[in-house]
């Protein structure tokens, strides 16, 4: 049936936009904190806020993007976001204070944040509804590539040639993502009155979707947990004497990730959310509780690919749930929130499990952060039934 047909031209040129951006995300994250000392001689605290402005700016960015996004039309807002975030990657190499460094780091982080929304949103409009799960999990491989590409770009690019041409790859991305939006077009919602005063509106409700709120609490405390690997893998690895496994690490993640992405959408279309998802909290959770108990490079390997197989597969699966109860008007706001939420899980958890870990330790931090993931699991329970098969509310 023709409306069943996923790998449209639309469908592709998002994954490639989708796959530039993302890349840009992991591969100065990864090294902004470095980048702060050597280049600044940054305290912990100036070097932790280099690489987190990012991620503040972002969620700004997504709260906007929520309320603003049809009014100003997606793929516009993708076109211009872009355009800021080329400018944004070239700005960091002028950029000769920490103060100036922090606010490229906003600017940037602000723009991926309405332009990743943007995206998110608008390539939902050509997914068909009945392949939700499966459309989601292709299009998230491209974030899965990414995590790995970009770091192993940042660390090698910055060893080999410095740190300046991380910021031209970074644009280099930026204007490849940029001239993929030029390219790709979708559906733009018809503007209503009732659209038009919400804009207007400074409510709660016009930026942040009550009814999403559950299933983002779902991510968010599942993207806490996994914000101690991305903040302390590296510290804690060293720590028991096998430095060299968190880059296995991540690489099993990534593997695992995509294997992940690419097949259990399909089978949570066929057969029902939970048959997905009530697996990948139990090897997301065994991810977690191997990473504590890890002291060799093989455990932590197997750790990396039970956090792929388990936190990779959580996010699309829960986008596309949360995509199906959501009507076209609020898909915007939805997805602005279901990325915040997810984004303020990421990034204050290195915050608060970095305090934990700075009094219990670094193992008894990723018990903690399996002890988050049942969290998140029993909500998950409540807004939408643990029942393995259909799902209570499918």
């Amino acid at each position: 049936m023709t409306e069943q047909r996923l790998w449209t031209r639309t469908f592709v040129i998002g994954i490639v936009v989708n796959l530039f951006m993302a890349t840009v995300f992991y591969l100065l994250m990864t090294t902004m904190a470095v980048y702060a000392v050597d280049r600044f001689s940054a305290s912990d605290a100036g070097a932790g806020l280099a690489s987190s402005g990012f991620i503040v700016g972002a969620v700004v960015g997504r709260v906007l993007a929520g309320k603003f996004l049809d009014l100003v039309g997606r793929r516009r807002m993708l076109i211009v976001t872009m355009a800021v975030f080329v400018v944004a990657g070239l700005a960091y190499i002028p950029a000769d204070g920490l103060g100036l460094l922090i606010a490229v780091r906003l600017i940037h982080g602000f723009a991926f944040g309405l332009g990743n929304t943007a995206l998110v949103a608008s390539i939902q409009s050509v997914i068909p509804p009945a392949r939700r799960a499966e459309g989601n999990g292709y299009f998230g491989t491209a974030t899965t590539l990414a995590t790995a590409v970009g770091p192993f770009l940042g660390v090698t690019l910055a060893a080999r040639f410095g740190f300046s041409s991380l910021f031209w790859v970074a644009s280099a991305c930026g204007l490849l993502a940029m001239l993929a939006a030029l390219a790709y077009r979708v559906p733009e919602r018809t503007i209503t009155d009732e659209d038009r005063a919400l804009v207007k509106s400074f409510r709660p409700s016009s930026f942040v979707d009550a009814k999403a709120l559950p299933y983002a609490a779902v991510m968010g405390f599942g993207g806490l947990a996994y914000s101690s690997v991305l903040a302390y893998l590296a510290g804690h690895t060293a720590t028991v004497g096998v430095p060299q496994a968190a880059s296995m690490f991540f690489l099993l993640y990534a593997a695992g990730s995509l294997v992940a992405r690419l097949f259990a959408g399909r089978i949570q279309d066929q057969y029902g959310d939970n048959v997905v998802v009530v697996p990948v909290f139990a090897v997301f959770g065994a991810g977690m509780a191997t990473v504590a108990m890890a002291d060799s490079v093989w455990a932590f390997s197997l750790a990396g690919l039970l956090t792929g197989l388990g936190f990779g597969c959580l996010l699309p699966s829960l986008q596309a749930i949360l995509i199906s109860r959501t009507t076209p008007a609020q898909v915007g706001v939805a997805t602005s929130t279901f990325f915040l939420i997810l984004d303020v899980g990421t990034g204050v958890g290195p915050v608060l499990l970095g305090l934990f870990a700075s009094a219990a330790g670094y193992t008894a931090m990723y018990w903690l952060s399996a002890g988050f993931v049942l969290v998140s699991a029993a909500v998950y329970a409540l807004v939408h039934g643990f029942r393995v098969g259909r799902g209570a509310q499918d």
